[in-house]
């Protein structure tokens, strides 16, 4: 992908996250696109964790998000995001830590998620004296095996003391299927509307016993153009906003743009024919097999060592570095 040469790069350090406003915005009107109203998306913050990207997405009518981490949500309630929801379990000081931050923006939404009595039980506690409600929706596992509760009757007994928790907020369900990453988009629909026939029996059964189902989230971004064909489902990618080779690669059905660069310097010639950047886990997660970057300009570079602060590539390149 062609990029705009920097013109100021003696004058920053590395490594950095260089941004692209016009491409981010690009991938914010795909994303609405494919959702077919900005009021449909709940996009997650967690790839790129910005107050800027958030005004860019408000500015084209996106008012719900998600977040992992209270760092994160305090950086939503302070960019007058209407509704904020933490999709990760609170446990711990940061049940009270997120209660408080509500009470603190009493003009924003503020949600969970649980898929346990005991966890609900101490929300429902520590709501009991809290100005405002703390909304909250059910974990569903879906197939994930990480978090979430399975959709079966112990689901709806524990969506049932949901609604029976006088100091929370019945939201409905959320549904994250992140492992769902089937490059051929017939397999990953096939995939995708086999794990949520399971949630859309629990739907009718919860119905059918008279309960309440506000709002369903649902998909990851893989998964949210799948679950776009469902009227009733609010979605919530979170990858498309910035995108990178790695998901254009397994999914070239998603036609979003890559929005962001990392900005790295070679720091070190240790060998012949090996390079040494300034890119270590501190700057790119481990979590990924390698290659965990591509440099544009240097294709052939193959990937020898990745520590803290070192990523140590081999090119036959090299010396004209």
């Amino acid at each position: 992908t062609d990029f705009p040469c920097l013109s100021n790069a003696d004058e920053l350090p590395s490594p950095a996250l260089i941004i692209y406003p016009d491409r981010v915005q690009a991938n914010i009107r795909q994303m609405i696109a494919i959702a077919g109203h900005p009021s449909r998306l709940r996009p997650h913050v967690k790839t790129h964790k910005m107050a800027e990207i958030v005004a860019l997405q408000i500015e084209q009518g996106i008012r719900k998000f998600k977040c992992s981490t209270l760092a994160e949500a305090r950086m939503l309630a302070s960019s007058q995001a209407d509704d904020v929801l933490l999709a990760y379990q609170p446990a711990g000081p940061d049940i009270h830590d997120y209660i408080r931050l509500a009470n603190e923006n009493p003009d924003t939404i503020f949600s969970t998620i649980v898929d346990n009595q005991y966890t609900l039980d101490r929300l429902n506690a520590a709501c009991s004296e809290s100005v405002n409600e703390l909304g909250v929706f059910l974990d569903i596992n879906s197939g994930m095996n990480r978090t979430g509760i399975a959709p079966d009757e112990t689901a709806a007994d524990l969506y049932a003391k949901l609604h029976r928790s006088k100091n929370l907020i019945v939201r409905g369900l959320h549904v994250y299927d992140g492992h769902i990453h089937e490059s051929n988009l017939e397999i990953r629909e096939r995939q995708t509307n086999q794990e949520f026939a399971k949630v859309e029996s629990l739907v009718q059964n919860l119905m059918q016993a008279g309960f309440d189902i506000p709002t369903i989230i649902a998909g990851g971004s893989p998964s949210f153009p799948i679950h776009a064909k469902r009227a009733s489902v609010e979605l919530s990618p979170g990858t498309p906003i910035l995108w990178d080779f790695g998901y254009s690669d397994a999914f070239p059905d998603l036609e979003f743009q890559h929005a962001a660069l990392l900005f790295t310097r070679v720091i070190s010639k240790p060998a012949e024919g090996l390079l040494c950047f300034d890119l270590g886990h501190k700057a790119v997660a481990s979590e990924m097999n390698p290659p965990r970057v591509r440099l544009l300009g240097l294709e052939d570079a193959s990937f020898v060592s990745h520590s803290e602060e070192h990523l140590v590539l081999r090119s036959e390149r090299a010396s004209e570095i």
